[in-house]
């Protein structure tokens, strides 16, 4: 399965691993790589020490490409990047910031870089700022999102008719057919963030990987515009904020009822009532907690059956 995406990071598939907060530790991203992929460490929920920490583990359990995901939002970036950089990692995923911050400081120290982007408009800046490859993520997705509701079967043509670097794939891609369908449309691998959360390598809690695979359609929403748009399984405390919606409450009194560790709550502590349970619109399709390496297997089977039936 050779495309553009392989041969950038040297993997077997185009299959990239969401690097999501909470959910992403040196165990998931390893065993994605080690099944022919490409594994993601989400740094977005991890202090410098403990990032240290999760790429050397990984480094000892894989012999293969793997990356780190960094979302631009947090205060201590330079810092994170300073470990990715002495720990020798070589492929960083940016997110949630401008593209031309530390695309070139990465660029010069010999790192592969992609930006996920939400809209055409940051893909065209991502493309200028120097990057190798763009996430191009739709609506559907999980965790934080774009504003504009735009969704991954419109973004993805558009993105491709706009920029000449690699396009990958994310926001309700969970299956092969879902990834034959991304790159039909012009896609050159896709990324996976939902699908891993429910593996038995996520780090991510067992009571919220059930609720994922309890969730059906309709189940998770896109909420808190206002501070930063996130999609999130509907639960009191997201019935919670839309009590304050119906009041009208202002961007400070969503931010004081948003806190801090809402996400880790959720996800890593398993508080299905009070926290943060952030999944794609495509946890309706995924049915069962299973191995990494079964899912790869699984996805590159029917992605390969479903494509000689065309």
């Amino acid at each position: 399965m050779n495309t553009r995406i392989t041969k950038l990071f040297n993997i077997k598939y185009p299959i990239i691993q969401g690097g999501m907060v909470w959910n992403s530790g040196w165990r998931l991203a390893s065993a994605v790589s080690n099944a022919g992929g490409l594994g993601l460490i989400g740094a977005g929920s991890m202090y410098p020490d403990v990032l240290r920490e999760h790429i050397q583990k990984c480094k000892n359990a894989t012999d293969k490409p793997f990356g780190v995901n960094i979302p631009m939002l947090y205060p201590n970036v330079k810092e994170l990047l300073e470990i990715i950089v002495e720990e020798g990692v070589k492929i960083v995923f940016t997110s949630a910031g401008n593209p031309k911050t530390w695309t070139l400081f990465l660029k010069e120290k010999g790192i592969t870089v992609v930006h996920v982007v939400s809209s055409v408009k940051f893909a065209v800046k991502s493309e200028e700022a120097g990057v190798d490859a763009v996430v191009a993520e739709g609506f559907e997705a999980g965790g934080h999102n774009g504003r504009e509701e735009t969704t991954t079967l419109t973004l993805i043509p558009m993105v491709k008719e706009k920029v000449t670097i690699p396009v990958i794939a994310a926001g309700g891609i969970a299956t092969g057919r879902g990834m034959l369908a991304a790159m039909v449309l012009g896609a050159d691998g896709v990324q996976m963030g939902s699908r891993f959360v429910a593996s038995e390598e996520s780090s991510a809690h067992i009571s919220f990987k059930n609720e994922v695979v309890k969730a059906e359609d309709g189940d998770t929403h896109l909420t808190l515009k206002e501070l930063a748009p996130v999609r999130l399984i509907k639960n009191k405390f997201y019935n919670e904020l839309q009590e304050m919606y119906a009041q009208n409450a202002t961007k400070e009194a969503l931010k004081e009822k948003l806190g801090r560790g809402r996400a880790k709550k959720g996800m890593f502590e398993g508080d299905l009532e009070n926290g943060e349970l952030e999944i794609g619109q495509i946890a309706g399709l995924i049915h069962a907690i299973k191995p990494v390496a079964e899912i790869i297997e699984e996805i590159v089977q029917e992605f390969e059956e479903v494509k000689k039936s065309f």
